[in-house]
Order: structure tokens, then C-alpha cells, then sequence
């Protein structure tokens, strides 16, 4: 691996490494005082975010902390990409600065392979545009294996609007080539038209959804794109595939539940649901252990890239 720009061309075998070395980091990180070797001491991390983030970008700054990095924060709107400065010259000028590494995030689907092309330094994809989110789902698939004990076989539904979701893709990929079956679930407005041609499940109705899976990962429903003709209102969006209480106890299916954030709170999960770490219950939430996997994870993919003498 030189490059982690997605997963849809990462082998099984790469995937597995990448998962196990997070489950040791997360063995360090749950002890008291956790504290890393530095393997990265005198690295420079580049955290190139075009668009907002709370949880990609603070778990890599961490990450990348933990492993004894520096990092560079970098914003479009304080930068001279206002003044109309390109990708590429930004990346070019970022590495005759001798930054060792590029966390890319955005809003056009295929700049972070446009990237690697013209940089022999790793670039990581932390999001483009629609394309793929591989530390996401990466993280996902960590949490699953986890709570498991292995991917193979587990039927995963993934909830909601899966036509504009990075996460859904590198979901979708990640989870196949694990051995995972995959199901998808939403309104025909949100599920991509090639859909069937990726190996997966289409469900329109979410209570067959449910009764099929392990487990749901239900996505953000993107208000800034998918209005207008994809729905025709919020309400009946989350009448129907809102993940609410009522709904898991009507199907009578107990639900381990993961979401990437942010929530939109009571239109594609209830309040109940996100929030419930232990049972009593129909659903158990693992969003916040998710976020404490994005560090073992992120650490797990800057040291395999970065590992290696300066």
C-alpha cells in the first residue's frame, strides 16, 4: 500500500492487516495512561480538509499524535485556494514544504486518486465528495468484527441515502470482500440505479430489512442534497425509515446499530435508539465506540503507510 485513496480495489488480505493492527492500538488505548512508541517522530501530516469535520479530522490529528506526528491543519476558506489557487498547486506546494503525508477531504468524488498520481508521498482519502470514505467504513468494519467476532457471513443492512453516501461505498466494498453480505434499504430515489450490479440486497421496506440483518448501519440523510425530487417530505422519510424503538420492537429484532454521524436526531434515527449503549432495549448503539475505533483505525493506517524508515 502506498495509497489509501478507497477499498474497492483493497485486497482481503489488506483489509485484515489494517484491522488487526487497530486491534492491538485499541488494546493500548483502552489501558489507563495509554501511550504509544513513536514510530512517526519527525513525520509531517498534512490534514487537507475542504469541506467540515469534526470526527475524521480530530481522530487522524490524534492519531497521528499518538504515533508521534506532527500534523498541519489547512483550511480552503484561510488559504490561497481563494484566491483561486489550484488542487495540484496546493498539494505541490505542500510537499516542497516536506510534508511526509496528505489527509485529503473533498467535495469532488476522485481527488484523492487524482492526488496520488501526482504526489509519491501517501495520500488518504478522508471523503471525496460521493465517492468513497475508506476509513469510515474501515472503522465499521473494526466495530463489527468486534462485537462479532467475524465478518464472514454477517448480514449488514445499510439504512437510507445510500446515492450520495461515500460511507455506503466503501461500506459495500469493504464489507463483500470480507465476506459479509450486504443489504441496502431506502426509498428507489436513494438507492444508486447500478446498485444490483455491486452484489448486494435491495429492500424498499425497512421492517424486511431489519428481519434480515445482524446489524444496521443507517446513514445521514444529506438535507443539503437529498430534497427537492428525491423526497417528497422529511416526515414521511422518517415514517418510513426512520430506526425508532417502535419499529425494532414491532419486528421484534434485536439490532446492533452503527452510524457515522452527524445525526439528523428523530428523522433517520430516534433519540432512543442513537443513544442506547446498554440494554434494556431492541437495539444496542455503538456510535460512540465507532468514534474510539476512528483513532485505533486511523493510527493503524498511518503506521502502515508511514511505518517504514524516513
Amino acid at each position: 500500500m502506498n495509497h489509501l485513496t478507497g477499498l474497492s480495489g483493497l485486497s482481503a488480505d489488506s483489509i485484515t492487516g489494517l484491522l488487526d493492527t487497530a486491534a492491538g492500538f485499541k488494546q493500548t488505548l483502552r489501558s489507563p495512561n495509554a501511550s504509544f512508541s513513536p514510530t512517526l517522530k519527525n513525520r509531517r501530516i498534512a490534514l487537507v480538509f475542504f469541506e467540515n469535520s469534526t470526527r475524521t479530522r480530530f481522530s487522524f490529528e490524534i492519531a497521528a499524535r499518538n504515533l508521534g506526528a506532527g500534523t498541519l491543519g489547512f483550511s480552503a476558506a484561510s488559504s490561497s485556494v481563494s484566491k483561486g489557487e489550484t488542487l495540484s498547486d496546493t498539494i505541490k506546494n505542500l510537499e516542497a514544504m516536506q510534508v511526509d503525508a496528505f489527509v485529503l477531504r473533498h467535495p469532488s468524488s476522485g481527488s484523492a486518486k487524482l492526488i496520488s498520481r501526482i504526489t509519491p508521498k501517501p495520500v488518504i482519502n478522508a471523503g471525496d465528495g460521493s465517492n468513497e470514505h475508506p476509513t469510515q467504513a474501515l472503522l465499521d468494519m473494526f466495530t463489527l468484527r468486534e462485537h462479532f467476532g467475524s465478518l464472514k457471513g454477517l448480514k449488514v443492512t445499510i439504512i437510507g441515502d445510500v446515492l450520495h453516501s461515500r460511507v455506503a461505498r466503501s461500506n459495500i466494498y469493504g464489507l463483500l470482500r470480507a465476506g459479509a453480505e450486504v443489504g441496502l434499504c431506502g426509498p428507489v430515489t436513494l438507492i444508486p440505479p447500478d446498485a444490483e450490479k455491486l452484489g448486494v440486497r435491495l429492500f424498499t421496506d425497512l421492517d424486511h430489512a431489519i428481519a434480515w440483518a445482524d446489524t444496521a448501519i443507517v446513514l445521514r440523510l444529506q438535507l443539503e442534497r437529498a430534497s427537492g425530487t428525491y423526497l417528497p417530505s422529511l416526515e414521511e422519510y422518517s415514517r418510513h425509515y426512520g430506526l425508532t424503538d417502535e419499529r425494532l420492537e414491532r419486528t421484534g429484532k434485536h439490532l446492533l446499530v452503527l452510524h457515522p454521524g452527524p445525526i439528523n436526531r428523530e428523522i433517520e434515527i430516534s433519540n432512543h435508539v442513537a443513544d442506547r449503549i446498554q440494554p434494556p432495549g431492541y437495539s444496542k448503539s455503538m456510535l460512540l465506540e465507532q468514534v474510539t475505533n476512528g483513532i485505533a483505525i486511523r493510527m493503524a493506517v498511518l503506521e502502515t503507510l508511514l511505518g517504514g524508515t524516513p
